[in-house]
């Protein structure tokens, strides 16, 4: 983690990378977002999700039991990633789009963690464990973002709404083919724009909250 001051407190990332490669576009992307928080001394968690166990949730509603808990039956990787979410502000979903959303464990997880850390479904309705964080998207896909990107988008929209999360931005970057280069001197700049956008954004919503 980078522990440095962004105004008067520190902004803290949680990344969610769901590529299976290490090495691709949307790692590559996502690199370069990362130099800019560093730049600007963002603390942050990356996060590989194909390098850990996250078992698909099966809504048995155990986690509703206590509210103060995350509360899984399973006792896999989910329970430190919750750890990790629950001491950030800023929620960062990155992944490449698969079938018009994203890969398999990121999906789990989100089903994962709409139960463990919305008390809603027990024998009484109970509080929302993470109110008010910040969500944002970054994403990289085959067709134009506005055709291969939207579901995605207006998926986790609704999931932020539900959750009581903050929706704050999408960073969508187009694959034009494997024989194609992905990287671009416009790419870079957007995805360094994008880190300032979000750093603002967040300093903005934390002197709202001091207000």
């Amino acid at each position: 983690m980078h522990d440095i001051l962004t105004g008067d407190d520190k902004m803290k990332c949680c990344i969610l990378m769901g590529s299976p490669r290490k090495n691709g576009n949307t790692a590559a992307l996502l690199k370069m977002f990362i130099e800019e928080l560093e730049l600007y001394q963002v603390e942050y968690d990356l996060i590989w999700l194909y390098d850990k166990q996250i078992e698909s949730c099966v809504a048995c509603r155990a986690c509703q039991k206590d509210w103060t808990i995350f509360g899984c039956r399973y006792h896999d990787d989910a329970q430190q990633i919750f750890d990790k979410i629950n001491a950030c502000d800023v929620i960062i979903l990155a992944t490449p789009i698969y079938s018009w959303y994203c890969t398999p464990p990121m999906k789990a997880l989100m089903d994962r963690l709409v139960y463990g850390m919305n008390k809603y479904y027990g024998d009484e309705k109970g509080p929302s464990l993470w109110a008010g964080k910040q969500v944002a998207i970054i994403t990289t896909c085959g067709y134009k973002p506005e055709k291969g990107a939207d579901l995605f988008e207006e998926g986790i929209k609704r999931y932020c709404k539900h959750s009581q999360l903050k929706y704050i931005g999408i960073l969508a970057e187009r694959d034009l083919g494997y024989k194609s280069k992905f990287i671009t001197e416009d790419k870079i700049e957007r995805a360094k724009t994008f880190a300032k956008q979000l750093i603002d954004i967040c300093t903005i919503n934390e002197n709202i909250k001091a207000d």
